[in-house]
C-alpha cells in the first residue's frame, strides 16, 4: 500500500493527485500545481504566444499548452478513479513517530499522556511505561470531568468568596495605614524643613547684619579715599596745565592757586585703615555646635549673633575718622564681652556704687572684693584670663575716665580705694 501511495502522489505537491491532468509529454500533475507553474513561467514573458510553453517538472521538456491553458489539458480519468477507490478502501492511518521513521503512533502512554510507537515502548524513552489503547483510555476518562465538577461544592465556593473579601479588606486596611504613615512622614519632615529654613534664615539675617556693619565701617573710608584720589588726579592735571602756560602773569596766578591747593591737600589727614574681624566664623561655629544637636532639640540649635570687631588701626587718621573708629570700637567691645567678663565688669560696677554711697565703708568692701577677684582670676584658665582681661582692660579705660570725673566728689578714702583698684587692673592687663 505504501508503494501504491507513492505512485498516486503528485511530484510537485507530494500529495495525492487532485484533478490530475496529463501533459503532452505524458506526465500527470494536479491541475492546481500546473496553474501555479504556468503563472510563474508566464510572469516573465514579454509577449504571449498563441500556444503557451511550459517546462515539465519531471522530464524538464518544454511542452506547448493549448490557448485555453491548463483547463484544456485532458484529465487522467483512470488515475482519478484509482485514487478515489484507494481513498475509500484505505483505513485512517496513524501519524508517524518523529523519532522512529514510519513507525505509527498507535499506543497511548498513560504515564506521559501521549501517543507512542512500538519502538518507543520497547527500546525508547517510554520503555516500561504503562500503556493503553487510545480509544479505551478516552472512554474510561469520559466521565472524569463530571465527577470533578461534583467536587466543586457550593460550600467551597462560599469559602473562596469569603476569603477573597477578607483579603480585599486586609489589603485596604494596610493601604490605609501606609497612606497614613506617608502623610505623617511628609508632615514630620516638612516640620523639620520649616525649622531648618527658619534657622538658616536667622543665620543669614545675622550675616546680613554683619555685612551692613562692614559697609557702615568701610564705605565712608572708601568714599573718602576715592575723593582724595580724584583730588590728586585733578592736581596733577592742573600742574601739567600750569607748566604749559606761556603768559607770565597768568602763570604766576595759577602757580599761586596750585600751591595753595597742594598744601591744603597735603595737610588733609588720611582716614585710618581699620581691620575688622567677623566673629564667629560660620564653618567653625557649625562644626562645634551643630553636630551635637538632636532632631528633637532642633528648635534649640544655636544661631550666633555675628559681629564685626575692630582688631587694629592703620595709618594716621583725622579727627572725624578717629571718632568714628572709637565709636565702632566701643560698640564692638560690648559685643565681645563673654559671660565671664560680664561678671567681672558687674563686680567692678558694684564696687564703684559702694564707694560712691559710702566712701569709708566702701574702702573695706573694695579690699574684700579685690581679694575675691584675685582668687577668681587665679582659678581661670590662661585662655579665659586673656579673654576676660582683654575685655576688662578695655572697659577699665572707660571706668578710669569716669573715676577722674568723679574724683572731685569723693573723699580721700574713696580716692585711695580707686587708686588701689587702678593699680590692680594695670598689673593684670600688663600680663
Amino acid at each position: 500500500m505504501d508503494n501504491l501511495e507513492e505512485d498516486l502522489t503528485c511530484s510537485v505537491c507530494y500529495s495525492l493527485f487532485s484533478d490530475p491532468r496529463v501533459l503532452p509529454c505524458s506526465h500527470t500533475f494536479c491541475k492546481s500545481c500546473l496553474d501555479n507553474l504556468l503563472q510563474v513561467s508566464t510572469n516573465y514573458s514579454v509577449w504571449r504566444p498563441l500556444r503557451v510553453p511550459l517546462k515539465c517538472p519531471n522530464c524538464r521538456g518544454v511542452v506547448e499548452l493549448p490557448p485555453m491553458g491548463v483547463e484544456a489539458l485532458p484529465t487522467n480519468v483512470s488515475l482519478r478513479a484509482i485514487i478515489e477507490k484507494y481513498q475509500s478502501d484505505s483505513s485512517p492511518r496513524h501519524p508517524s513517530c518523529e523519532q522512529h521513521h514510519r513507525q505509527p503512533l498507535n499506543m497511548y502512554c498513560i504515564q506521559d499522556r501521549q501517543l507512542i510507537c512500538g519502538l518507543c515502548l520497547t527500546i525508547g524513552q517510554h520503555q516500561g511505561h504503562p500503556i493503553d489503547d487510545l480509544q479505551a483510555a478516552f472512554i474510561r476518562e469520559k466521565q472524569t470531568p463530571s465527577l470533578l465538577l461534583a467536587k466543586l461544592s457550593e460550600q467551597r465556593w462560599a469559602q473562596v468568596c469569603e476569603l477573597g473579601e477578607q483579603l480585599e479588606q486586609e489589603k485596604a486596611r494596610c493601604e490605609g495605614l501606609v497612606r497614613q504613615d506617608r502623610q505623617e512622614v511628609n508632615e514630620y519632615f516638612q516640620t523639620l524643613e520649616v525649622v531648618l529654613a527658619r534657622k538658616r534664615q536667622a543665620y543669614l539675617e545675622a550675616l546680613d547684619t554683619a555685612a551692613a556693619e562692614v559697609s557702615r565701617a568701610y564705605d565712608p573710608l572708601i568714599l573718602k579715599v576715592k575723593e582724595l584720589q580724584e583730588e590728586q588726579l585733578d592736581l596733577v592735571s592742573m600742574g601739567s596745565s600750569v607748566e604749559e602756560e606761556p603768559n607770565p602773569l597768568v602763570f604766576l596766578e595759577q602757580v599761586h592757586l596750585f600751591r595753595e591747593r597742594v598744601e591744603e591737600f597735603i595737610k588733609t589727614p588720611l582716614p585710618s585703615a581699620i581691620n575688622l574681624s567677623v566673629t564667629p566664623r560660620a564653618a567653625e561655629h557649625l562644626q562645634q555646635n551643630w553636630p551635637a544637636v538632636t532632631i528633637g532639640r532642633l528648635e534649640e540649635a544655636p544661631v550666633p549673633k555675628v559681629c564685626c570687631c575692630a582688631r587694629c588701626g592703620g595709618v594716621e587718621a583725622g579727627v572725624e575718622s578717629e571718632a568714628g573708629g572709637d565709636q565702632l570700637h566701643g560698640e564692638n567691645l560690648w559685643r565681645e564681652l563673654q559671660p565671664t567678663s560680664s561678671v567681672v565688669l558687674l563686680g567692678l560696677l558694684l564696687l564703684l556704687a559702694a564707694l560712691w554711697v559710702n566712701p569709708v565703708g566702701g574702702a573695706s568692701l573694695g579690699s574684700s572684693l579685690l581679694s575675691q577677684f584675685s582668687q577668681l582670676v587665679q582659678g581661670l584658665s590662661g585662655d579665659v584670663i586673656t579673654s576676660v582681661w582683654d575685655s576688662a582692660g578695655s572697659g577699665f579705660t572707660v571706668i578710669e575716665a569716669t573715676v577722674e570725673r568723679w574724683s572731685a566728689h569723693l573723699s580721700s578714702v574713696g580716692e585711695k580705694a580707686f587708686e588701689q583698684l587702678a593699680t590692680f587692673f594695670r598689673t593684670l592687663t600688663s600680663h
